[in-house]
């Protein structure tokens, strides 16, 4: 298995340069939604899997066994697929093509973090998988990337 640090390092660099960029371009509001909101967002969503033991994480540090860099890299994806979006659209229309970026983002990544090693989905959850990743994982991405970018869309 590679080692783990170079790609949680990635991710929260990654998920820093989207707070970076989003604090010097849009209101404080904005960012504080996005990023604070999302992360909350984020964290019940990933410690309620965690909880019920559909999902366990093997990078830490944790945060009552939720990975610190979820919360990063959770929010710079939305933050990236929100920004994308409204180059197209706005409003709700704006919100619901982020979310569906967001979530094709992990559909095509999710799967590879799996097979690193990074995480494994433990549920016995009856439906389809795309490369061992389990379709309510999908859902969830949809469902809390859109209540996150949703939290900044008024500020905007």
């Amino acid at each position: 298995m590679p080692s783990s640090r170079p790609f949680a390092l990635a991710t929260v660099a990654g998920g820093f340069v989207a707070l970076v960029h989003a604090s010097l371009t849009w209101p404080l509001a904005a960012t504080l939604a996005i990023f604070g909101g999302g992360a909350v967002a984020a964290f019940v969503a990933e410690a309620i899997v965690i909880a019920r033991d559909h999902l366990e994480h093997y990078i830490g540090p944790t945060l009552l066994g939720v990975p610190v860099y979820v919360l990063f890299g959770w929010t710079g994806v939305v933050y990236v697929a929100f920004r994308l979006a409204l180059l197209v659209v706005d409003g709700l229309p704006a919100v619901a093509v982020a979310a569906a970026l967001a979530t094709t983002y992990d559909l095509l990544t999710d799967h590879r973090g799996v097979a690193a090693g990074y995480w494994t989905y433990t549920d016995d959850l009856p439906g389809p998988r795309f490369h061992g990743v389990p379709w309510w994982n999908y859902v969830g991405w949809m469902v809390i990337s859109s209540i996150t970018a949703a939290l900044a869309s008024p500020f905007l």
